[in-house]
């Protein structure tokens, strides 16, 4: 009985999700922080821990965090191959022709892809969204399409996006703080983008034409790595923003705050609350995995690897962690890879923090008749 309930467990700790998802409810509410804004969140980029939330699934217009997306798009893009930062883009009439934020493309000018994106992260230009939303997809119709395919595989159950710009609101274009906090995690995992959404001050046009970052917390916040604002009259201010420290990285979302300077002074609390109450607790000890012997296979062993998360997020700071790793003493083949052969179990002051399943890193298949039949052979003919 104590065998099949040690392997209940282990088949347990093997289910996809068993880590704390990124949609657990939050640790702190509204009464645990004050935010002026109505809707907002804070979560960790590294393990998709929600820390904080306030109203953070009601539906609402993003105005330009819209470009949240767009830019995962064209990132996604350049890191494919399919498209260059060097390459050049022709602004047509109707990118030419928008208003708001932008940078006043003329119909027919060129710009390189890397100029494109510097304009859209810095200074939110609708023009250049739209001109490489038609580079992309051929029309900003089709490029919406893959905007909203793209957020239904992140989960983004509440968003629904209408134009590349978010600069209208046709009332069905609205996301939430916590769909923007998703689509912002997944912007940020590509490195490539906080070349551009962490510059302060830079031109266009061979130093024609200067640009400052709308996201004044660039300059201010120790630690910002971006991401991106938002204003129309009917969606007040908003914004998606990003902040690093000793490898631990925030994403913190406001969502029709009444003045810039409210909102950024929402970011910068929610921001403050994670670096100083929160860690980082690896899930993986430093020696690598041992192997586990095969018994009946056509290898001896089996090589290990970890299940689950790399990390979880823990409260308090400078706290060193605990590793107990349980494996089978040996295994019968046939192996596949995934299968469940111990685990790791991490504490922290004797608290368990995380039990991470311990997975066959290879398949090992069993050893057929003529290979036991020559390993015997081979056992007689060595007394």
């Amino acid at each position: 009985m104590k065998k099949l309930f040690a392997m209940i467990l282990l088949f347990v700790f093997c289910l996809p999700g068993f880590c704390v998802p990124a949609s657990a409810e939050a640790w702190l509410k509204d009464d645990d922080v004050a935010i002026a804004a109505p809707s907002a969140v804070l979560m960790e980029k590294e393990t998709g821990r929600l820390v904080y939330e306030k109203n953070s699934h009601e539906r609402l217009f993003p105005a330009s965090v819209t470009k949240v997306m767009t830019l995962l798009l064209i990132v996604e893009d350049i890191e494919s191959g399919k498209i260059q930062l060097t390459d050049t883009v022709t602004a047509s009439e109707r990118a030419a022709s928008f208003g708001g934020s932008c940078v006043y493309l003329e119909v027919g000018e060129q710009m390189s892809v890397s100029d494109m994106l510097k304009c859209i992260a810095v200074v939110s230009a609708n023009d250049c969204a739209v001109a490489m939303a038609e580079h992309l997809s051929g029309n900003e119709s089709l490029f919406v399409d893959r905007m909203n395919k793209r957020a239904e595989e992140l989960g983004m159950k509440d968003s629904h996006f209408t134009n590349c710009s978010g600069l209208f609101d046709d009332g069905d274009h609205y996301t939430t703080a916590y769909d923007v906090a998703l689509m912002s995690r997944e912007l940020i995992r590509h490195d490539i983008i906080k070349d551009f959404t962490t510059i302060w001050m830079d031109s266009i046009r061979g130093g024609e034409f200067e640009l400052s970052n709308t996201n004044k917390l660039v300059n201010r916040y120790p630690g910002c790595t971006g991401l991106k604002t938002g204003y129309t009259s009917s969606a007040m201010y908003c914004l998606s923003a990003t902040a690093e420290r000793d490898g631990v990285e925030y994403i913190a979302v406001v969502m029709h705050g009444e003045s810039s300077e409210s909102r950024n002074r929402d970011a910068q609390t929610l921001l403050d609350v994670g670096f100083a109450n929160y860690s980082l607790c690896p899930l993986r000890m430093e020696q690598p995995l041992p192997e586990v012997k095969v018994e009946l296979g056509r290898a001896d062993r089996v090589t290990l690897q970890y299940g689950g998360e790399a990390y979880a997020l823990i409260e308090g700071k400078g706290q060193t962690p605990e590793y107990e790793l349980s494996l089978c003493k040996s295994i019968q083949a046939p192996i596949r890879s995934g299968d469940t052969l111990g685990e790791l179990t991490v504490r922290i002051n004797g608290q368990v923090v995380e039990t991470v399943p311990i997975q066959a890193a290879e398949d090992v298949e069993r050893v057929g008749f003529f290979g036991l039949f020559k390993r015997l052979g081979g056992s007689l003919f060595a007394l």
